[in-house]
């Protein structure tokens, strides 16, 4: 399970708002609302969260969700540990007892199980059964869950019912347009403005095939990390066929045309 873990007093992670995400997430975290984050990879959903936490004050623990996760992951288990068997809480219970945030990635590609765990501390209880001890765990003040997932991926057999998407409210994050989305490249990368806007340029170019010969467009982070290799000496278009390209697509065919692109766009 590839989880990270965020103390109070961390340096506030650079993020751009888009709109009214930032007071949307405050005011569902001190109602204690639980919150669902719709969007595509890569367009700044982790960071909002990482962003929003280390504002509010509070613990984050991250949690990359996967096939193979299941609820004993989030919750906890019994280790053997120096000959005994002792209990050990998971990334759920903990931010449970501590009031932290937990944030569970891309929550629709773990088990089944894992939605039903979630229920109870989506509604007024905010209370966790833990039925391996026998718990039944009150939220302590200032947990709030959070979940994301890519509503492009999904299909009939990997979606959120809709008895579990009722039980938050949700916030639809798209690529930032162009004037949002060149400062945050420059930002992250250090690249100049002025090649910024191309590498921009060219990503939504990139993103209007989606549906066509690609089945997702460039993220941001994507146009992130060519910046950065561009600015650490790599030529242009190494770094985009790199950073750009062969991420998205591994048909030949489908590279040469998108190449033939970036040359029609940068000249």
């Amino acid at each position: 399970m590839d989880m990270t873990i965020s103390g109070k007093g961390a340096e506030v992670p650079f993020y751009l708002a888009q709109g009214d995400e930032c007071e949307v997430f405050a005011l569902a975290h001190a109602n204690e609302l639980p919150l669902l984050l719709k969007g595509p990879t890569g367009c700044g959903k982790t960071r909002f969260v990482a962003h929003m936490a280390a504002r509010l004050g509070r613990p984050l623990h991250t949690v990359a969700c996967h096939d193979d996760l299941a609820a004993a992951d989030l919750i906890g288990r019994y280790l053997l540990k120096g000959g005994e068997t002792v209990w050990v809480d998971g990334p759920l219970t903990r931010a449970v007892r501590e009031g932290a945030i937990c944030y569970l990635d891309e929550v629709v590609e773990a088990r089944k199980d894992v939605t039903v765990v979630l229920h109870p501390l989506t509604d007024d209880r905010r209370m966790l059964p833990i039925d391996r001890t026998g718990e039944e765990l009150q939220a302590a003040p200032g947990f709030m869950l959070v979940a994301s997932y890519n509503p492009g991926y999904q299909n009939i057999l990997k979606t959120l019912k809709p008895s579990t998407r009722q039980r938050f409210i949700s916030l639809e994050f798209s690529f930032p347009k162009p004037e949002h989305e060149i400062p945050i490249v420059v930002h992250e990368s250090g690249l100049a403005e002025e090649r910024v806007a191309g590498l921009v340029r060219l990503a939504n170019k990139l993103r209007a095939l989606k549906g066509q010969d690609l089945e997702e467009g460039v993220s941001t982070r994507l146009v992130v990390y060519a910046a950065t290799l561009i600015q650490r000496g790599m030529p242009v278009e190494r770094a985009i066929r790199a950073a750009m390209i062969e991420p998205l697509t591994d048909d030949a065919d489908v590279k040469r045309g998108l190449f033939d692109l970036v040359t029609a766009v940068l000249g």
